[in-house]
C-alpha cells in the first residue's frame, strides 16, 4: 500500500512544486519592468533622412521639418498656424511677406535675399522655397522676426520648438529611470534619463507623470523618479516686442457716413452738416475698386473737403469692393502686384484730395476666397497711411464664427480704428427680424473687445429700419403663427426713420417698446398681409450709445446720413461730446 502512495504523493509534489514556480514566474514577469524599447524612428514618424519631427511647445506636430542643404526648412502653412501668422505666401507670385509695424519684408522664392522696404538684405542661402500647394521657409529666417526658440537634435532628426512663453512645471529626475510610452512598466522604453536631467511635466498621474525632456521625447515617468515640481516662468530674452503705434483722435469720433452716388451730389454738403449736430468725421463714399488691376474709380472733391475743413470736420474717405460688379476683388488682393497698385492708388487719392483718414468698407469677405489676403492689404496699407500721418479705419461685420480669419487682433495692430458694422443682423433675403438689436450689438460689442482696445472701437449704429411683408404662401390662409416663417413668403424694404414712422401714421399703428430687442415695435394687417416693424429712433439709438459710453469705446458712427429723423441729434451729443 506505501509502495502505491509513495509515486502518488511524489506527482502531487512535483505538480504543486510546477504550480509554486509557475505562479513565482508569474509574479516576477508582473512586477519587472520590460526592457523592450521603442523605435523612436518610428515614434517620431520619420520616413526619410531628409525629414525632422517637429515638435512644438512640448507636441508633436503632424508637419514635418524639411532639411535641404543642411539647413532646415518648414511648411508655410505650420508657421503661418503654429508660430507666427503674420508670414504671408503670396502663391500667385510666388513671393513671401511679413509686415512689421513700420516695413514690409519680402523674399522672392529661391532667393537669398530679401527686401525690408527699399533696402536689399543677404540671408546667405534661399529663404523660402514653392511647393505644389504651400511653400517651405527657412526656420532661421522664421526665428529672425518670430517670439520662438529651436534646438535641433539628432538619432532621429527632431527640432524642438518654444513659441508660448507661459509659466511649466519643471522637476529633474532624482535618480537613473526610464521615459516609456505610457504609464506603467510594460510600456516600452522612449529614453533612458539621469539624475538632475530636466524634465517638463505636461500632466500628473497617480503614479506616472507625462514629461517632456529637453530633446523632445514625451512620454511617462514614475513619480517617485522626480523631485518636487516648482513653476518656472519661460522666457526669450533675445525677442523684443513690438511697438505699435496709432493715430487717435483725443475726442470721441462722431462719424457719419453721407452717402455719395455722383460728383455733383458734393455741391451738398453745406446742407448736409447744416441739419446734424456733434459731427466731427465725415466719409463720403467716394471710392471703389473698379478693375483687376487695382485702380479705382473717384467722384471726390476738393471743395467738399475744404468745407469740411472750414467746419472743424475731418474728412475719412471711404474705398469699397462692391460698386463694380465685374470686378474681382478677391484676384487683386491675392496678388502683390494688383494689391500694391490698389494701396498706391489708395494713397493717391489721400493725397490729392487732402483727406484726414481712410475708411476701408469691404464687403463679402470670405477666407475661401481671400484668405490672409485681406488683413495683409491692411497692414500694408496701414504702413503707408501711418508714413504719412493720415488714419486708417476698417469696418467689419459683429464676430462670428464664418468670419474669425479676420484676425481682429492684428488688424488692431496697425489699423487706428475698427468700425463695427452694428446693422444688417437681419437683412434682405433673411427672415423677419431687427436690423440691430440690443442684444445682437451688446454681444457683438463684447466680442470684438476681446480682440481690439476699447479706445480703438467705434460703434456703427443705422439710421435705417426695414418693414417685412409676410404674405402666406397658401391664398386662402390667413395670416397665424409667423413664429414658423416657413409659412410666408417673406420681403422687405429699407426706410428711413421718418419714412417708417409714416407709415405706421397710414396704417394706423401703434408702436409699443419690444423688451427682447430694445426697441419700439409695430404691426399691422393689409389684404391678408402681415408688416412688422422694429422701429430705429432716439430710443434704439441711446440704447446704442450707452454701449459706447458703458465700454469706453472710442465714439459711433451712423448708416447713413439723410435717413435721420432731426431729433436723434440731441441724444447724439448727449453722448458724444
Amino acid at each position: 500500500m506505501k509502495k502505491k502512495l509513495l509515486p502518488a504523493l511524489i506527482v502531487t509534489g512535483l505538480i504543486i512544486l510546477v504550480v509554486i514556480i509557475m505562479g513565482i514566474t508569474a509574479l516576477i514577469n508582473k512586477y519587472t519592468p520590460t526592457k523592450k524599447t521603442e523605435d523612436l524612428k518610428e515614434y517620431f514618424n520619420i520616413s526619410s533622412d531628409d525629414e525632422a519631427a517637429l515638435i512644438v511647445d512640448n507636441e508633436l506636430s503632424d508637419y514635418k521639418a524639411k532639411i535641404i542643404d543642411k539647413k532646415i526648412y518648414v511648411d508655410y502653412k505650420f508657421v503661418h498656424d503654429s508660430l507666427n501668422s503674420r508670414f504671408y505666401w503670396d502663391a500667385n507670385e510666388n513671393v513671401l511677406l511679413y509686415t512689421t509695424a513700420s516695413d514690409i519684408i519680402s523674399a522672392a522664392a529661391d532667393s537669398n535675399s530679401y527686401s525690408v522696404t527699399k533696402q536689399t538684405n543677404d540671408f546667405g542661402y534661399p529663404i523660402v522655397k514653392a511647393t505644389s500647394d504651400s511653400a517651405l521657409i527657412a526656420l532661421d529666417y522664421v526665428k529672425q522676426y518670430s517670439n520662438i526658440t529651436f534646438k535641433s537634435y539628432d538619432d532621429p532628426a527632431r527640432i524642438v520648438i518654444t513659441s508660448k512663453w507661459d509659466e511649466i512645471d519643471s522637476a529633474t529626475v532624482s535618480k537613473s529611470t526610464q521615459i516609456r510610452v505610457k504609464g506603467g512598466i510594460k510600456s516600452p522604453i522612449l529614453k533612458e534619463v539621469k539624475k538632475d536631467d530636466k524634465i517638463t511635466i505636461l500632466d500628473s498621474g497617480d503614479k506616472w507623470d507625462k514629461v517632456a525632456t529637453e530633446d523632445g521625447v514625451i512620454g511617462y515617468i514614475k513619480r517617485k523618479a522626480l523631485s518636487e515640481s516648482k513653476k518656472t516662468k519661460l522666457t526669450n530674452p533675445d525677442y523684443e516686442e513690438e511697438t505699435f503705434t496709432h493715430i487717435k483722435k483725443d475726442k470721441d469720433i462722431c462719424l457719419a457716413w453721407n452717402q455719395v452716388t455722383s460728383q455733383s451730389a458734393n455741391s451738398k454738403v453745406p446742407q448736409v452738416i447744416s441739419s446734424t449736430k456733434g459731427i466731427n468725421v465725415m466719409s463720403p463714399t467716394w471710392f471703389y475698386l473698379n478693375d483687376n488691376n487695382g485702380n479705382l474709380a473717384d467722384i471726390a472733391s476738393k471743395d467738399y473737403v475744404s468745407y469740411c475743413h472750414s467746419q472743424g470736420i475731418e474728412v475719412w474717405g471711404l474705398f469699397s469692393n462692391f460698386e463694380n460688379t465685374d470686378v474681382d476683388a478677391a484676384y487683386v488682393l491675392t496678388h502683390t502686384s494688383t494689391r500694391t497698385t490698389l494701396i498706391n492708388q489708395i494713397m493717391s487719392a489721400a493725397f490729392n484730395y487732402e483727406l484726414d483718414g481712410v475708411n476701408i468698407d469691404f464687403e463679402n469677405i470670405t477666407e475661401a476666397a481671400y484668405g490672409d489676403s485681406y488683413i495683409e492689404f491692411i497692414r500694408e496699407l496701414a504702413i503707408k497711411c501711418h508714413n504719412n500721418g493720415i488714419s486708417l479705419s476698417v469696418d467689419v461685420t459683429v464676430p462670428a464664427s464664418f468670419n474669425k480669419f479676420f484676425n481682429r487682433s492684428d488688424m488692431a495692430n496697425f489699423a487706428d480704428y475698427i468700425v463695427i458694422m452694428g446693422y444688417d443682423e437681419h437683412y434682405k433675403g433673411s427672415d423677419a427680424g431687427s436690423v440691430s438689436s440690443i442684444p445682437w450689438v451688446t454681444e457683438g460689442v463684447e466680442s470684438t473687445l476681446k480682440e481690439v482696445p476699447a479706445d480703438q472701437i467705434i460703434l456703427g449704429m443705422p439710421f435705417y429700419t426695414r418693414i417685412w411683408e409676410l404674405t402666406p404662401k397658401e391664398d386662402d390662409d390667413a395670416v397665424t403663427d409667423t413664429e414658423d416663417q416657413s409659412k410666408y413668403t417673406v420681403a422687405s424694404q429699407v426706410y428711413s426713420m421718418d419714412a417708417a414712422a409714416a407709415q405706421l401714421a397710414t396704417n394706423n399703428a401703434t408702436a409699443a417698446l419690444d423688451e427682447e430687442s430694445g426697441q419700439n415695435y409695430a404691426e399691422w394687417s393689409v389684404s391678408n398681409k402681415l408688416y412688422k416693424v422694429w422701429l430705429e429712433d432716439s430710443t434704439s439709438l441711446e440704447n446704442r450709445l450707452k454701449l459706447v459710453d458703458d465700454n469706453k469705446l472710442a465714439g459711433a458712427a451712423f448708416w447713413k446720413l439723410g435717413f435721420e429723423n432731426s431729433s436723434v441729434w440731441d441724444t447724439v451729443i448727449k453722448y458724444l461730446n
